[in-house]
């Protein structure tokens, strides 16, 4: 099967969450959604912020309230000894069901600082990325920086570690694109996010039409 892992902290889960799922599912052929509950941010108020279990019991609840959807709620995350490396989950994941293929989800924002992650290049050719607009970030130009930045791999296109950093790309989009696996997908921007429905219950604001 093909799965969709959307990886986050979902504190809480929103519309703008659903309305991605709900795309993949039903306009891009994923056969299930995958959503990884990662665990606390250090960089975050852990006083301020629900904890994994926390945030994974709320999310079960949520996607039950839409059969509808094909959704998985995943908490591989929360088992696994730090550092949590997006890259160590896709694997544990493979591991755990080799039978299935997995496509990582993420937003523009974080396409743009992608090579900046542990082992970018691995994720983008052994798993692919499925990436969805944010406002304000030009999917298409970051997708072309990546290729001139990033190396072309020597046929087979095996993973030598020595080769990764030294020759800037060179072939053309339809070459790279078959490479490196980045899908942009036209899924709806809804501009509401958790931090602001945090701060809406905290001031007591009713942001039910918000919510999951």
């Amino acid at each position: 099967m093909r799965i969709a892992v959307y990886s986050g902290s979902f504190d809480p889960l929103h519309i703008g969450h659903q309305a991605i799922m709900e795309y993949l599912t039903r306009e891009r052929a994923f056969d299930w959604v995958y959503l990884v509950i990662s665990p606390q941010n250090p960089f975050k108020d852990p006083s301020k912020a629900a904890s994994g279990e926390q945030r994974y019991r709320a999310a079960i609840d949520a996607v039950r309230r839409h059969p509808e959807l094909h959704v998985w709620v995943d908490n591989i995350e929360l088992s696994m000894d730090p550092p949590h490396y997006t890259i160590r989950t896709l694997d544990a994941l493979r591991k755990r069901e080799p039978e299935n293929d997995f496509t990582l989800v993420i937003g523009a924002d974080n396409l743009h600082n992608f090579l900046g992650w542990r082992d970018a290049t691995r994720i983008l050719t052994e798993y692919g990325v499925a990436v969805y607009p944010r406002r304000g970030f030009d999917v298409e130009a970051i997708r072309r920086f990546m290729y001139e930045k990033m190396t072309i791999l020597p046929s087979p296109y095996t993973l030598d570690s020595s080769s990764l950093h030294d020759t800037p790309g060179t072939v053309g989009l339809e070459e790279s694109d078959r490479l490196y696996k980045i899908e942009i997908i036209n899924a709806p921007v809804i501009d509401i996010s958790s931090t602001r429905i945090r701060e809406g219950l905290a001031m007591g604001e009713d942001m039910s039409e918000w919510m999951m």
